[in-house]
């Protein structure tokens, strides 16, 4: 996928990378990100799919429950991840099995500011037999990406 060269906006992939069918969903969600293809994303989804991102309360989701649906998931992408400017992931482990796979991941955000964060995350993103994406989990701690916080 790529040459181990970061842009200011796309993907890294250095894990493993055998055919699977949630490995190439998890490539194709990161890319559409990377693009800034919101209907591309979203046509990955199964109608009732679901995402944490984080798993667990968070201020992006105090509640802990997620988006769930097309809608919901639709204002995820306008409330967080339209709003960066620039995203990079840099994708260094990839463990694919069942209906799922888990990738260890570091994004790179840059916000509408200028300013940058840092997330270390897995990311476990699971797929229907039709291969949509029925689920994303993002698991990382808030606290420690803001820690990451620089100005531009």
């Amino acid at each position: 996928m790529s040459d181990g060269t970061p842009t200011p906006s796309g993907y890294t992939w250095e894990a493993p990378d055998a055919p699977h069918p949630a490995r190439t969903a998890a490539k194709n969600s990161q890319s559409r990100v990377a693009a800034q293809d919101k209907e591309g994303w979203l046509a990955l989804f199964a109608d009732d799919a679901h995402i944490e991102d984080p798993v667990g309360p968070s201020f992006l989701d105090p509640d802990g429950k997620g988006h769930k649906g097309r809608e919901a998931i639709s204002a995820f992408w306008d409330g967080y991840v339209g709003l960066m400017k620039g995203f990079h992931a840099r994708t260094t482990e990839s463990f694919a099995n069942g209906p799922s796979c888990a990738n260890v991941t570091q994004l790179t955000t840059t916000l509408g500011d200028g300013s940058q964060m840092t997330v270390d995350c897995v990311i476990v993103y699971t797929v229907d037999d039709a291969g949509l994406l029925t689920s994303i989990r993002a698991h990382w701690e808030p606290d420690r990406a803001l820690a990451t916080l620089k100005a531009p």
